[in-house]
């Protein structure tokens, strides 16, 4: 980016360079995560920081969903879009699998399609790190009305 400033009449280029912010990364012991498909475990008893100074997809461990765990509908497609973030090579089988369980839940679940809406328009241009972070939300909302399903089941056996 070049910048024109005056001074005393005379006109002066200042050539400026953007610099791009690196993600800093702190690891607990023992914390993994997965950074471009590789997990990384911090193997020290202390904290590890990192500087990630390129684009790559990065998942902490509290972020990242093992498959026996994804066992609803909602954790499935979460699991699906973390698989499209990490694991570029293999992402139209992924987008498949996807909208397969896409068109399962929306039938099961119509009161789930604005957020299934967004998490779409995050999919489909390409942010499946934003389509992860809404997908947790689904999988909130997902809770809540196995919960209500739950409560009224019981209700309705008490009434008895």
């Amino acid at each position: 980016m070049r910048l024109w400033i005056r001074q005393k009449s005379v006109l002066v280029s200042i050539s400026i360079q953007r610099e791009k912010m690196a993600l800093r990364i702190s690891l607990k012991p023992n914390e993994k995560m997965i950074m471009g498909g590789a997990v990384i475990t911090n193997g020290n008893d202390s904290r590890c920081n990192l500087i990630i100074e390129n684009k790559i997809p990065i998942l902490r461990e509290k972020d990242i969903l093992s498959e026996n765990d994804s066992n609803s509908i909602c954790r499935q497609l979460y699991f699906v879009i973390q698989l499209m973030y990490i694991d570029e090579e293999n992402l139209d089988a992924y987008q498949k699998n996807y909208w397969k369980l896409v068109k399962g839940l929306v039938k099961a679940a119509p009161s789930s399609t604005n957020l299934i809406d967004q998490i779409n328009e995050k999919i489909l241009s390409e942010r499946y790190y934003q389509a992860l972070k809404l997908a947790k939300k689904l999988i909130e909302y997902e809770q809540e009305v196995i919960s209500r399903v739950q409560q009224s089941v019981a209700s309705l056996w008490n009434c008895k």
